[in-house]
C-alpha cells in the first residue's frame, strides 16, 4: 500500500482534470486514478467540439483532454492508469482498490466517475454489438464507407455523430422518438440540410437482426405503433449516458437518475 495521499480524483475527463488543476494550485499534489483503458472520460469519442470557451476555431475532444492534463500536471498533479474497482469511504482515510490490485489511501477523495453510453435494451443489440451496431461514431464510421446506416437519438451529439457518418456512408437514417430535434438550433439546421440524412421520425428502434451482422432494425411508430423494417448495415446509438456510481457499492447516497451529488 502507497503512502496516504492529501487528495485522490477517480476520472480523468473534464471535472476530473478540471479539480486536478484546481488542487494542484492549492498544494495538495494530487493523485488522479485515470482508468486503464478509458482515460480522458466517454467523451474521447466525440469528434470536434465547437462551443467550449477559448477555442473559437473549435477543438478535437481528445486535444482539449490532453491540454487540460497538460495544465494539471503543471500544478504538480499525478497520474496512473488504473480503474477504481472498491472504496471504502467511510473514516479519515479513505482506501481505493484498483483492478490491478494496487490499494491507494487518501484524506480525501473526489469522485468525477463520468458515465458510459446507454443502450437500447431491445432484442438483437448484444448480440449485434460490435458486428454493425456501435456506441462510437468516430472509432468505427470509416468501417461503414458507402452502407446505408442509421443515427438513434436527436440531441447535440447524436447530431453531431450523424454529420460525421455523412462523411463515409452513401445515406444516414436519424431516427428519433419525436417530431422535432432536441439538439440545438444550428446543429439540427446542419443535419436537415444534409442531403444524405434521411429523418425517421416519432419512430423508436425495438429490435435488430443480422445473422452475421446487422441487416435491419425494427421500427415502432410511436404515434401509430405500426412497425416496419429498416435495411441497413450498421447502427449507432447516441441515447445519452447512465453514471458509473454502481461501483460505489451503496456508500454514498446517490442524487437522481444515480448521480453522484455535489457536495
Amino acid at each position: 500500500m502507497s503512502a496516504i495521499e492529501n487528495v485522490i480524483i477517480v476520472g480523468s475527463g473534464p471535472a476530473g482534470w478540471t479539480a486536478a488543476t484546481y488542487t494542484g494550485r492549492a498544494g495538495f499534489s494530487p493523485l488522479v486514478l485515470a482508468g486503464e483503458l478509458e482515460a480522458g472520460g466517454a467523451l474521447m469519442t466525440t469528434t470536434e467540439v465547437e462551443n467550449f470557451p477559448g477555442w473559437p476555431e473549435g477543438i478535437m475532444w481528445p486535444d482539449l483532454m490532453a491540454k487540460m492534463q497538460e495544465q494539471a500536471e503543471k500544478f504538480g498533479a499525478r497520474v496512473e492508469y488504473e480503474d477504481a474497482v472498491e472504496f471504502d469511504l467511510d473514516g479519515d482515510v479513505k482506501t481505493i482498490t484498483t483492478g490491478s490490485g494496487e490499494k491507494y489511501q487518501a484524506r480525501t477523495v473526489i469522485l468525477a466517475l463520468g458515465s458510459a453510453h446507454r443502450k437500447l435494451g431491445v432484442p438483437g443489440e448484444d448480440e449485434l454489438s460490435g458486428r454493425g451496431v456501435s456506441y462510437c461514431a468516430t472509432c468505427d464510421g470509416f468501417f461503414f464507407k458507402d452502407k446505408e446506416i442509421a443515427m438513434v437519438g436527436g440531441g447535440d451529439s447524436a447530431v453531431t455523430e450523424a454529420l460525421f457518418l455523412t462523411r463515409f456512408a452513401s445515406k444516414v437514417h436519424v431516427i428519433h422518438r419525436r417530431d422535432e430535434l432536441r439538439a440545438s438550433k444550428v446543429l439540427a439546421d446542419r443535419l436537415l440540410a444534409d442531403e444524405k440524412v434521411e429523418m425517421q421520425w416519432n419512430s423508436k428502434v425495438v429490435e435488430l437482426r443480422g445473422e452475421d451482422g446487422l441487416e435491419v432494425a425494427v421500427l415502432e411508430d410511436t404515434q401509430t405503433g405500426e412497425q416496419r423494417e429498416l435495411p441497413l448495415s450498421g447502427l449507432f446509438v447516441a441515447i445519452g449516458h447512465d453514471p458509473r456510481s454502481d461501483v460505489l457499492g451503496g456508500q454514498l447516497e446517490l442524487a437522481t437518475a444515480r448521480f453522484v451529488p455535489v457536495t
